[in-house]
């Protein structure tokens, strides 16, 4: 199952809204910060103020009556509340900066709770506590509550922002990686649009010119290989037509030996040289099979009847008939070749899609072997070597299995012997039933 975060898309929008987030937060907080210190140094500033209009009004006007919510109380009073003790620290603070702003030596405290906010401050030159209103310590929260639909929709926007941005970058890389995954199972791949930042623009432009190049080289070869076989058979034939005329069977039989291995050779060499795509009508996997090792029992040799099927894929597991005759000939002529019976051919449907096994029970492959055994022209002797064989059987194989949108997989069984595994996705097989459906 794939998890979104592990895609580059993924990442990106998960980097660009966790920083989007983070920057929105810490701008949320410092400015409720900001607010909550701008109304503490406006409510000192404003309990300074009232404080010094009393005492200027006490020196100058002394019977004038002042206003109701202001009292000078005598010290000796029962209503003078208790030294400040036990307080909140936020209003310890605001204390603490109002008698910053009073003369030195003056008491500062704030009035009994339950009652309207008030602020008693009595300095050294004040005979009576002068008493004055105060606004209470609050956040501001209507301005704040205002804010945050702004705040979400700021962000909002933001975030739609990042992650088309984050999309516009990975869209050329996640078409540049499925063209790298199509190039090297062997499908055709069309050039791909140079497009996106410089780096990515030069790294796209080096794939089309890799891909230009390897198909050149592929075409090369594949006419070299195909003008050598066909030139070859002829020759071949011929030979073939002399040595059937010779009078001693000893040497005509070795002959005629030798000329068939030649002739698979160069079979060989055409089915790997031929590039194009398998339009067969796709069949049954299990029943192809089946009629497949009934020809094999067919031409009465020894070694086909101990050929064991175990198919269990069902019938929606269909391939080319071409690719899958081609796939499971050479693969039952190598177990024959290199192996030991008996030959077991198995079908199956699994978590990744469907599988098609071949496998015997020889000597197997060496394990520094097993990344060499499908490349082509290579003979890994003494284990997997034969006569009138080229080293091109797995190669032919996994070539077509590719082409046929599959994946190959060589290694040894638990028993014993080679193992050759083929993975065809589920959606694969239906794409190339239904598109051969189309075409048919």
């Amino acid at each position: 199952m794939r998890r979104p975060v592990d895609s580059l898309f993924g990442r990106l929008a998960l980097l660009f809204v966790g920083v989007l987030l983070l920057s929105h937060v810490a701008w949320f907080a410092l400015m409720r910060l900001d607010r909550n210190q701008m109304q503490t140094r406006y409510a000192v500033e404003e309990a300074a103020f009232l404080v010094d209009a009393v005492r200027q009004h006490v020196a100058r006007e002394p019977d004038q009556p002042l206003p109701s919510r202001v009292q000078l109380v005598d010290p000796a009073s029962s209503a003078v509340p208790p030294d400040n003790a036990g307080i909140p620290e936020p209003l310890r603070r605001f204390l603490d900066e109002v008698r910053e702003r009073m003369p030195p030596g003056t008491d500062v405290r704030v009035g009994p709770p339950g009652h309207p906010p008030t602020l008693w401050v009595r300095g050294p030159q004040d005979a009576r506590w002068i008493v004055v209103p105060v606004q209470p310590l609050r956040i501001m929260r209507p301005a704040i509550d205002r804010m945050i639909p702004w705040l979400v929709i700021i962000f909002s926007a933001a975030v739609i922002a990042a992650l088309v941005a984050a999309w516009t970058l990975q869209k050329p890389l996640r078409l540049l990686a499925q063209a790298v995954a199509r190039f090297g199972r062997g499908e055709p791949v069309p050039p791909l649009r140079e497009r996106g930042p410089r780096e990515l623009r030069l790294l796209t432009h080096g794939f089309n010119q890799m891909v230009k190049e390897v198909e050149r080289t592929e075409h090369d070869r594949a006419v070299m290989l195909a003008g050598v076989a066909h030139d070859l058979k002829t020759p071949l034939a011929r030979l073939r037509l002399r040595a059937e005329m010779m009078d001693e069977a000893k040497t005509r039989d070795g002959v005629v030996r030798d000329v068939e291995s030649m002739a698979h050779i160069v079979d060989q060499f055409l089915v790997f040289a031929h590039d194009g795509a398998d339009r067969s009508e796709p069949v049954e996997v299990d029943e192809q099979c089946e009629r497949i090792v009934r020809n094999y029992r067919t031409a009465g040799t020894g070694e086909s009847a101990s050929i064991q099927m175990r198919l269990a894929a069902g019938s929606d597991f269909r391939l080319p008939a071409a690719t899958l005759d081609r796939v499971v000939s050479n693969l039952l002529d190598n177990a024959h070749a290199y192996g030991a019976p008996p030959v077991v051919i198995e079908t199956a449907l699994g978590p990744d899609g469907y599988t098609l096994t071949v496998r015997d029970h020889g000597s197997g492959i060496a394990a520094p072997d097993l990344t060499r055994a499908s490349r082509p022209f290579v003979r890994l002797d003494p284990a997997r070597g034969g006569n009138g064989h080229s080293g091109l059987g797995l190669a032919i194989v996994e070539r077509l299995v590719r082409r046929a949108g599959g994946e190959l997989q060589i290694g040894n069984g638990e028993g014993g012997g080679l193992a050759v595994q083929m993975t065809f996705p589920e959606e694969v097989v239906q794409r190339t039933v239904a598109e051969a459906a189309h075409a048919w």
